[in-house]
């Protein structure tokens, strides 16, 4: 078993992900820096792709099928603290449901690496 395996094994599997993205949503859908990122975007299926690629970046048994994350977030101009606020929400969400410090750091090393794809596109 890989770490990344563990990890999605370590929070316990597919319902505490879909509680992490649960939390992690209720913060970035109140906050007013993102709001104009989400105007008109269907909710549920952000829900489901997130749920997705939080599974597939800590080693769940599942692909992310969503779109090329520069690909999805071209045109939004999503800027450079936009981008850290939704890290640090999503930090805030894995630490509030029980994720080990470690396995959070990993999480979001993953989530660094997308930045340069996300900002500005």
């Amino acid at each position: 078993m890989t770490e990344s395996q563990s990890i999605y094994a370590d929070i316990g599997g597919r319902e505490a992900v879909e509680a992490v993205v649960s939390d992690f949503y209720d913060r970035v859908f109140d906050d007013p820096l993102l709001e104009p990122y989400f105007g008109g975007v269907d909710r549920e299926a952000l829900y489901a792709h997130q749920v997705q690629f939080v599974s597939a970046v800590a080693g769940g048994p599942v692909s992310y099928e969503g779109a090329d994350m520069r690909e999805a977030h071209e045109g939004m101009g999503v800027t450079a603290e936009a981008f850290g606020r939704v890290a640090t929400y999503l930090g805030e969400a894995l630490r509030e449901n029980g994720v080990d410090e470690g396995d959070v750091e990993t999480i979001l090393e993953a989530v660094g690496a997308l930045e340069p794809d996300v900002v500005g596109q």
